[in-house]
């Protein structure tokens, strides 16, 4: 029974977890709040399961990875046969970009990984970070907007980092790394579709990475269970991210970003007063 249970359990935590990661709202601080509610019990020890629900949240994003190289194939693998020298330097110089965003919240990463499950995956931590980003993209869509920067073959190696350097603040439960990579492009000058589609680029490494650090820190031994929940979380993860980058992409064509805002803030204010009235620790 425990079995089917954290196995459903997984599947929801999955379906969240495509949607949220490519939406600026938090997969993390979704994931967070979700297990306060209904945690994933696979081992008998406490502390156990606490570590691997710290290493699950974010080996589960792989499924995510996996799905923006499925979709995105084409403009990301430069050896391809029907690949022509030029789109081969275009290809090769966009994933040149991805690395050079990748290097600041690389760093902060293996420095802050431990402070930030210990001291930051707070619900008052993730309330406030969703209500603060949320005021931040409302101001940021009411501002006047200098698109310059329309496709990710427009990058330059300074715009790379400098989202690479809004991508940091990623760290903080909450603050959501699409999110912050999206408002910094924003910030810089991107289109909308140019900061989504390379938000989406830059998650390849930073994800990738952080799974590996996770895996490799854990220190315990899965059993069937835990490696059966880890597997159908990210199976539906990418089965939904798939859906969800396809329908983005062609929203933010016609749209802005404003509803995302709203929608961090009321879920912000709901979190406080869950803490508040003792819900959530």
């Amino acid at each position: 029974m425990n079995f089917i249970l954290n196995i459903l359990k997984s599947l929801v935590f999955g379906v969240v977890q495509g949607v949220t990661e490519w939406l600026p709202i938090s997969s993390t601080g979704h994931l967070i709040l979700m297990n306060a509610f209904m945690p994933l019990k696979v081992f008998d020890d406490p502390e156990m399961n606490t570590a691997f629900f710290d290493m699950y949240k974010v080996v589960i994003q792989f499924g995510s990875i996996l799905a923006v190289l499925v979709l995105y194939w084409k403009k990301l693998w430069p050896f391809r046969a029907d690949v022509k020298e030029r789109q081969k330097k275009n290809i090769l110089r966009l994933w040149l970009m991805i690395i050079v965003a990748t290097i600041p919240a690389g760093i902060a990463g293996l420095l802050l990984d431990d402070l930030v499950d210990s001291v930051l995956s707070s619900a008052v931590v993730i309330a406030l970070a969703l209500i603060i980003y949320g005021v931040l993209f409302i101001w940021m869509e009411n501002k006047e907007r200098v698109e310059k920067i329309r496709t990710t073959g427009n990058i330059t190696i300074k715009d790379a980092f400098l989202v690479g350097c809004f991508q940091m603040l990623a760290l903080i439960p909450g603050t959501s790394r699409s999110g912050s990579t999206i408002l910094g492009a924003s910030l810089l000058g991107f289109a909308r579709p140019c900061a989504a589609e390379f938000s989406f680029f830059m998650a390849i490494p930073v994800m990738l990475g952080a799974s590996l650090l996770k895996i490799f820190k854990m220190g315990i031994s899965l059993n069937v269970t835990a490696v059966f929940v880890l597997l159908v979380g990210m199976v539906s993860a990418f089965a939904v991210s798939v859906l969800v980058i396809r329908n983005l992409m062609a929203y933010i064509r016609k749209h802005d970003f404003k509803i995302f805002g709203v929608y961090r803030i009321i879920l912000g204010i709901i979190v406080l007063i869950f803490v508040a009235m003792g819900v959530i620790a």
